[in-house]
């Protein structure tokens, strides 16, 4: 005798509220009285006229639509990356070749460069943007920065 032979297919529906004869009738399962027992009751997040869970946390952050995702790189960390051999940087430095590399992630669509820190090995750079100081440094080390402009 097979399992699936001892399931019942046609199940009935229990129909409440038909009689006591039926175990279902007169309070049709929902008690005596209260709230729930009334219908249309509809009280998911209602706590007896306490002030709910939703409304006592604080809200928090903000999420801005119109950010733009730039990866930002110091002087400092781009000389590490031209000393780390491993990463073999050889005279260009841009966004792609950077992605490429796994340096940085690839959800950033522009990049910037910052002047903390010292290069010391002349370099070419493709960013978006760059700061004054960086500008300076990189010139003085004999390397040259274009930005893009977009």
């Amino acid at each position: 005798m097979e399992l699936n032979s001892l399931v019942k297919i046609n199940k009935k529906k229990i129909r409440v509220g038909r009689g006591i004869g039926s175990g279902k009738g007169k309070t049709s399962s929902r008690g005596h009285k209260g709230q729930k027992s009334r219908s249309g009751v509809a009280i998911k997040s209602f706590e007896g006229g306490q002030m709910p869970l939703y409304r006592r946390l604080p809200k928090r952050g903000f999420k801005n639509f119109s950010k733009e995702n730039i990866a930002i790189l110091n002087l400092s960390k781009i000389q590490s990356l031209i000393d780390a051999k491993k990463n073999a940087i050889k005279e260009t430095i841009d966004l792609n070749t950077l992605k490429q590399k796994k340096l940085i992630n690839k959800k950033y669509f522009k990049l910037k460069i910052l002047g903390s820190g010292e290069i010391k090995k002349n370099i070419q750079i493709t960013a978006h943007y760059a700061s004054k100081q960086a500008l300076q440094k990189i010139e003085k080390a004999g390397g040259k920065i274009n930005i893009i402009k977009s």
